[in-house]
């Protein structure tokens, strides 16, 4: 599963532990699904028709993408809507209409409230709610050898460029398709992209102990503090090798970047923050 799909997984099993009545609705048959049932979260595939009948009896609608964005606009109750995404809010008279009908905006950044801003959504309708990933399921090891990646076949993440910046460097770069069992094994997390709204597989390694190397773009400066807790990079292959290069060379640095990232996830970015803090939307949404 994707970033979102997780974080939004995350908040109804948090919804459900603080008491709230919650339905997931997704795609049929999506990975999301299927983790939420193996869960024994309440989950019914997406469509128009169950919408209008699971709404019945509920006081909130949280939509978490474009297509339920949409599909939540036809039925009347208060709607609040997740953005993830740091690419422009598409300009029309559809567009237009679509985001001043919902009643609040929960923005994964700063960065990505200020393009929902520049696409005229009101400021008091939007709340920064940053990502939460967990902090406790980490397992500690001493066997941190590898260099490692998210396993992403999107152009736009940066594998190519990954895998020039190896060959600069020469070093070999693991690509994971499963960062909750590599990120404890992981030297070196990183990730290069050239949009990023938030970047919850970084937070998820910071939380791990792995020193994360990533780009310099979207809201992941809001969560790597270059040189504090973790390094930030441009995305030209020399760079990006000259900084794995210095993290394996320089243990220390890398140590003493892990554990205070690991330290600012649990204070800023746990799932207890991150579902506590979208509860405080609905809350004054209802009010």
């Amino acid at each position: 599963m994707r970033g979102g799909q997780w974080q939004a997984l995350y908040l109804i099993r948090g919804l459900i532990a603080a008491g709230h009545r919650a339905r997931l609705l997704t795609p049929p048959g999506s990975p999301l699904m299927q983790a939420a049932a193996a869960q024994h979260v309440d989950v019914q595939a997406l469509s128009l028709g169950r919408l209008l009948r699971a709404a019945a009896g509920v006081d909130l609608i949280h939509a978490h993408d474009a297509r339920a964005h949409t599909i939540a606009l036809l039925v009347r109750k208060p709607l609040v809507v997740s953005r993830r995404v740091a690419f422009p809010v598409r300009r029309g008279v559809a567009s237009w209409w679509k985001y001043r009908r919902a009643a609040h905006y929960i923005a994964v950044s700063q960065c990505v409230q200020h393009i929902l801003m520049d696409a005229g959504v009101e400021p008091g309708k939007i709340t920064v709610v940053f990502d939460g990933v967990p902090v406790d399921l980490w397992p500690k090891t001493g066997d941190r050898s590898r260099v490692l990646a998210v396993d992403l076949e999107d152009p736009g993440k940066g594998k190519k460029i990954i895998e020039e910046a190896a060959a600069l460097a020469d070093i070999a770069v693991h690509f994971s398709d499963n960062l909750m069992r590599d990120l404890p094994e992981a030297a070196i997390f990183v990730y290069i992209t050239d949009l990023e709204g938030l970047g919850s597989a970084v937070l998820l390694a910071m939380a791990a102990g792995a020193p994360v190397l990533a780009s310099r773009v979207g809201g992941l400066p809001e969560i790597v503090d270059d040189g504090v807790t973790g390094l930030l990079t441009s995305n030209e292959p020399p760079a990006i090798a000259k900084q794995i290069q210095r993290l394996l060379a320089d243990r220390p640095l890398a140590l003493r970047l892990a554990a205070r990232a690991r330290s600012r996830v649990e204070k800023e970015f746990s799932l207890e923050h991150m579902v506590n803090d979208t509860l405080r939307v609905y809350e004054r949404i209802l009010d």
